[in-house]
């Protein structure tokens, strides 16, 4: 691990931290779902992902009742299904390293150009600036970490709201499924297609940063947002919702 991947890793637990924020409480006081122990699945690879979340539900913080019943059941659509199928539920192969352009989160109505971004003066992660549409309600890739499809995990972040606008671009994020996909057009003219195996929430005093930012054998793709409760004297979240997905293949964009 080199410098400036040490103190890139240094930022992000900063971030998970409470370093800043990812989010504000919105004005019209929508609450963002927020997972439960139905969606906690697995943070490894879909090929090893368990039968259910029995086995690991235990290690995710209750979600709130109110904001857990709001999230919907997982809905795949059919074209989807079908082109997971092609792929025999296995772990797609390490792509050649190209950088992100964009996603889409169908599941969820999610699609974003990703910002690139890096880390602050202080070693925190540089987000989107708050109340400053469009980029407000755009997710960024934090550009130390891999690039989608590469081994390792790539840590795309948005915010969940902001006071101004209300619901930012990860606002459903807590909503995602075991099994929903999510697409990342790359530079190459390719489409990574990852699928979470896991949605979870984790307050920030105890962030688990290996869990989520540390080395894998296959390629992995982390999306985070903030969630939980608000405080109203820091003006922050206490929480960080966090996607783990896998990718499953590929296609042509």
């Amino acid at each position: 691990m080199n410098g400036r991947t040490v103190a890139a890793v240094a930022g992000i637990v900063l971030v998970a931290g409470g370093g800043i924020m990812l989010g504000v409480a919105a004005a019209a006081q929508q609450h963002a779902p927020q997972p439960g122990a139905a969606q906690a699945g697995s943070t490894g690879p879909a090929a090893t992902a368990s039968a259910g979340p029995a086995a690991t539900a235990s290690a995710v913080p209750a979600a709130p009742a109110a904001a857990a019943s709001a999230a919907p059941p997982a809905v795949v659509p059919a074209r989807r299904r079908a082109a997971g199928k092609a792929s025999g539920g296995r772990r797609g192969p390490a792509l050649a390293r190209s950088l992100p352009v964009s996603i889409s989160i169908p599941d969820i109505g999610v699609r974003s150009p990703l910002l690139h971004t890096g880390l602050n003066r202080d070693g925190t992660i540089k987000v989107p600036p708050l109340n400053d549409p469009p980029v407000t309600n755009e997710a960024a890739w934090y550009k130390y970490s891999p690039a989608p499809g590469q081994a390792g995990a790539a840590v795309i972040l948005g915010h969940v709201d902001s006071a101004a606008d209300g619901p930012s671009v990860f606002f459903r994020l807590g909503a995602l499924h075991p099994g929903n996909e999510v697409d990342i057009t790359l530079a190459d003219h390719r489409v990574a297609v990852f699928r979470v195996t896991g949605v979870r929430v984790y307050r920030k005093d105890r962030f688990p940063a290996t869990t989520v930012y540390g080395p894998t054998g296959y390629p992995a793709l982390r999306l985070i947002t903030c969630g939980g409760s608000f405080d109203e004297q820091t003006g922050s979240y206490l929480s960080n919702v966090v996607a783990f997905a896998s990718l499953a293949y590929s296609r042509p964009a």
